[in-house]
């Protein structure tokens, strides 16, 4: 048990939900540190085969946390540390696209920028029926990274994946099953119990066979995915730097459309 996280094990399932107390899960320096040591921790595992993350019944993540003095100092670093800092992130999500066990996200309420991005890299997402996605990095002046757009094409086709990351509007759970975000919308508050029932049925295969197919599958997915991304987190330190960005940023907290400029 860590300060945001908690394993539960059930059999050849382990259940590992995300709850920082305050309904809405936002993604601080700390917490994405402690989910990435969570995926880590079953990388030595031959039990388990099949691995649940969810979150509170409010949401799954809010996205970053703009109040989290660790992520705001960024700004006031040089371009090489504020690099390095950046990594937190696309190293987080990798850890868990890495896990040879079967991933499965349950989602009830929201799941915003950096918890859309956990979610592409997982295996399976199940949702309740009244939960969106959304991710506001691209109207907030930014490009979407984490190497999270080759996982919304495999998943959306490149279409979809230009409404849905461009936009910043909300998708929801049952357009998300059409457009391929999700595999499974269940009813409101039962988003946990599908994505464990779909774990069981994955535990009960011959665990050597689960993991070389997902590694085999994933290998044909997602081969050229860092190729295309190598240089996402750079692009994120370019535009975090614009006037776009400062201009998003205050219409976002003054209430008002902001003017984009292209600077």
């Amino acid at each position: 048990m860590g300060e945001f996280t908690r394993i539960e094990r059930e059999g050849r399932v382990a259940l590992v939900r995300f709850d920082r107390g305050d309904g809405l899960n936002a993604l601080s320096a700390a917490a994405m540190r402690e989910l990435t040591e969570v995926a880590r921790s079953f990388e030595d595992d031959l039990e388990t085969i099949a691995i649940v993350i969810t979150g509170t019944a409010r949401a799954f993540s809010a996205g970053a946390d703009l109040t989290d003095p660790e992520l705001a100092s960024r700004k006031e670093k040089g371009l090489l540390a504020r690099r390095h800092a950046l990594r937190i992130g696309p190293e987080m999500c990798a850890a868990w696209e890495r896990l040879e066990q079967v991933t499965i996200m349950a989602v009830e309420g929201f799941c915003i920028g950096g918890g859309v991005a956990l979610a592409a890299a997982c295996d399976i997402r199940v949702a309740g029926r009244s939960a969106f996605f959304r991710l506001p990095e691209v109207p907030l002046g930014m490009n979407m990274s984490w190497h999270s757009n080759p996982r919304l094409v495999n998943l959306m086709g490149p279409a979809r994946a230009k409404l849905f990351t461009i936009l910043g509007e909300k998708l929801p759970a049952p357009q998300a099953l059409e457009w391929g975000l999700v595999e499974e919308v269940a009813e409101d508050g039962g988003a946990l119990d599908a994505a464990m029932v779909l774990a069981r049925r994955f535990a009960a295969l011959p665990p050597v066979a689960v993991r070389m197919s997902k590694q085999s599958i994933d290998m044909a997915a997602k081969a050229l995915n860092q190729a295309v991304t190598y240089m996402d987190r750079d692009q994120f330190a370019l535009a975090a730097t614009s006037k776009d960005q400062q201009e998003a940023i205050s219409a976002f907290l003054e209430k008002r459309k902001p003017n984009f400029t292209g600077e």
